[in-house]
């Protein structure tokens, strides 16, 4: 390369001595390529010298920097410029002008960006060689932008935060998958008892029932909720109850205010409507009452208080209130920290075992709901569990004391641990957080710590597999948690598997994951459609109309998928057709859930009228029809030829599910042939297999397990891979720009 010698010094060593300054100026701050290519500045670097001397200029006679102010930046590169304050103001200049450059650059893009969405249509999706390097070890879930997700909603009101964990927001990403917008607006949540109306609820005359309707409401809130979470000691509790009648003593605020939130779950379980007020959800002026009574918060809490506390979050969710609900189980959470509950308290200082393991486990339904309620809206845990030196649950004696007071030990202690891994789910998947492991190396640990406990479950915890029905509530409600928490953990690469099908190659442990949370949603159908089919599906409650929505949501997108099968089409719309029929009866959650799954539909039908190659019934192969490890796309793959180009990099293209080597490994469900309408008759069926051929066959193929997706070899392989394995040799799939796609700017 040609030196050419810098005006305005006449020693060798004053001009060495400025040119290592001028480079040492320019390498603390960088200059962007287009401003090099103008003034023909090159860097490189040479090891057998100090890098403060291997600054190469080359000028042609006058070097033009075109920036929006060009008078300014016209200057001689080769004129004379001995002062050096001259130069050093210069440089000052150059490096004000790159930064102020930049801000300009991503402005001027993201308006070009709105200008050609406006003008041209939906935009297609981003360009996949635009996201994050896969070498780097910072990798984010890919729903995860550089920036938090707000929705406007009313100017005079603060924005409300969308979390990226919350099935709504997943929608919301696939229908722009759907749509080819990114634009597309998330549906706000308007189903909810608003807090006039709770304040109108509380006007109402509100008392005590009679002592035989007080017994009733109270054991049906028992049997309904206390069953699958501790909140209060059963047989205290209804002894309470008869002392307050048998003295009359009905003022004391801390009992009524239990006692109304337990009246407010017994009405929901045991009425269609609110007598009294017309009110859509029975219970709500109950709990109106109760909440107007409850003390928040109080100087020195009490275990009542705290049980209120949790009912009232419960209670909250009912009414599709998430809000109210995280903040109602924050202040438990912080008012247990106040006491020490997150600590085991002497023997010396509370001998009394039943009152010891009550406080111990009201501190674990706190942080169960803690953990639950923010996966729900993509929210923190509150307290990490390296602060908690408190004792599991556990059976007190003698038994017949603890079954008086207690439900079972061994659930709510699977439900803590998986509580747990779902705190992590979110704090390693769904935060912002930097992490030294790659996304699959995240991923995959979940699915460890997912994968042991199914497989340590006690066996009186496992579901019947033979008759679904037979299950006690709390066994279908702790394995449903279950599902939702693989579903949360491999739904993201589930959305990547449907944007990026049709491209080179997926990998296989994209691959794996897809199928891993088909199987989990498929699980959560059987059981629901089992409770549902038998009248056995509570109308007012939140969970069921939530796992509903969620499944219905991976049933969609399985439905284009290789991996998949046309029968989930059927199954997504049996769900909506029980989200519509419990709206119908007042369940808020499923009204909120039905309308944004129609805005699904909508789209989907949209999409396959555009693209009439993608509709399901054109995948006639099986899905568990091939046994090869890598087949080819055909022409006519439901995705192959829908979806616009996206680059990505090449990784093994995988288009039919490799994980069930043989028939007598399926462990898909076999239903009969009057189930076809519901969308489950060929989820199990053998290529060329009858429905009622593999009905009369169902003894050597099982059904439905809650494990099933970790039974797969495929799944067994991805799991034993080590952390190298997955850092380099199956490093995270470039999924696709977070900037473009994943983070709206308008929304």
């Amino acid at each position: 390369m040609n030196r050419r010698r810098v005006r305005g010094s006449d020693q060798p060593s004053e001009r060495l001595s400025k040119r290592r300054k001028f480079v040492a100026c320019v390498t603390h701050y960088p200059i962007p390529t287009p401003f090099t290519h103008d003034i023909g500045i090159t860097i490189s670097y040479q090891s057998s010298i100090d890098a403060s001397a291997v600054m190469h200029i080359k000028s042609n006679a006058q070097a033009t920097y075109r920036a929006p102010n060009v008078d300014k930046w016209v200057a001689p590169m080769n004129a004379p410029t001995r002062p050096e304050t001259a130069r050093s103001s210069y440089l000052d200049e150059l490096v004000a002008e790159n930064r102020r450059l930049k801000e300009q650059s991503a402005s001027a893009s993201q308006t070009e960006a709105d200008r050609d969405n406006a003008e041209n249509g939906p935009a297609r999706p981003a360009d996949a060689t635009d996201g994050p390097d896969e070498g780097s070890t910072s990798v984010r879930n890919p729903l995860i932008g550089d920036r938090a997700w707000f929705h406007r909603y009313d100017p005079s009101t603060p924005p409300i935060y969308i979390g990226e964990a919350a099935c709504t927001a997943f929608a919301t990403r696939f229908r722009r998958f759907l749509t080819g917008n990114n634009a597309t607006a998330h549906i706000p949540r308007t189903q909810y008892v608003k807090d006039d109306c709770i304040a109108a609820a509380n006007t109402a005359d509100v008392q005590w029932p009679s002592l035989q309707q007080a017994r009733l409401l109270v054991k049906i809130a028992m049997r309904q909720v206390c069953h699958i979470y501790h909140l209060v000691l059963r047989k205290s509790t209804l002894e309470k109850l008869e002392e307050i009648y048998r003295t009359g003593d009905f003022e004391c605020t801390v009992n009524k205010c239990k006692f109304f939130a337990l009246f407010a779950f017994g009405e929901a379980y045991s009425m269609r409507a609110e007598p009294s007020t017309g009110s859509r959800v029975p219970g709500t002026t109950y709990f109106a009452r109760a909440l107007s009574l409850v003390q928040l918060p109080p100087e020195r809490t009490s275990i009542t208080h705290l049980e209120t506390l949790l009912l009232l979050s419960l209670f909250s969710y009912y009414l599709n209130r998430r809000h109210s609900s995280l903040v109602l189980i924050g202040t438990a959470m912080r008012l247990g920290l106040s006491i020490g509950m997150n600590h085991n308290i002497p023997e010396t200082q509370l001998i009394d075992p039943v009152e010891r393991q009550h406080r111990l486990r009201i501190w674990w339904t706190i942080y169960v709901f803690d953990r639950m309620w923010g996966s729900k809206m993509g929210q923190p845990s509150q307290i990490l569990d390296d602060d908690i030196h408190l004792d599991m649950p556990s059976s007190i004696t003698p038994a017949q004391l603890h079954d008086e007071q207690f439900s079972d030990t061994d659930h709510l202690t699977a439900n803590i641990k998986l509580a747990r891994i779902v705190g992590e789910t979110i704090a390693k998947l769904y935060s912002r957080r930097k992490y030294s492991e790659t996304f699959l190396q995240r991923v995959q640990k979940l699915l460890k710590a997912l994968k042991n406990w199914v497989e340590t479950l006690p066996e009186h915890l496992r579901l019947n597999e033979d008759d679904l029905e037979v299950n006690r509530k709390p066994i279908s409600s702790l394995h449903l948690s279950f599902n939702q928490c693989v579903i949360l953990t491999t739904r993201p690469t589930l959305l990547h598997l449907l944007i990026n099908n049709r491209t080179t190659d997926i990998s296989q442990p994209v691959l794996t994951l897809g199928e891993a949370c088909i199987h989990a949603a498929r699980h959560s159908y059987s059981v629901i459609l089992t409770k549902w089919i038998n009248g056995s599906l509570p109308v007012f409650g939140y969970f069921h109309a939530h796992y509903l929505f969620s499944l219905a949501l991976v049933l969609a997108m399985a439905s284009f998928l290789p991996i998949g099968s046309p029968s989930d089409l059927g199954a997504f719309e049996t769900s909506l057709e029980m989200l519509r029929s419990m709206s119908e009866n007042g369940n808020l959650a499923a009204a909120e859930f039905h309308m944004n799954l129609v805005q699904v539909k909508e789209c989907l039908d949209q999409y396959r009228d555009a693209h009439p190659s993608s509709n399901p019934s054109s995948n006639t192969s099986h899905p568990h029809s091939h046994t090869h490890p890598h087949v080819h796309p055909s022409t006519n793959h439901p995705l192959t030829s829908t979806i616009p180009p996206v680059e990505s990099t090449p990784i093994p293209l995988v288009t039919a599910s490799t994980s069930i080597p043989n028939n007598t490994n399926n462990t898909n469900s076999i239903m009969t042939p009057e189930d076809e309408p519901l969308g489950l008759s060929n989820y199990a069926l053998p290529p060329g297999t009858t429905a009622a051929a593999a009905a009369a066959s169902a003894p050597a193929i099982p059904g439905f397990t809650t494990a099933m997706a970790f039974m797969e070899p495929t799944m067994q392989d991805f799991l034993a891979q080590s952390d190298f394995d997955l850092g380099l040799l199956h490093p995270v799939d470039t999924f696709m720009s977070e900037e473009s796609f994943y983070t709206s700017q308008g929304i």
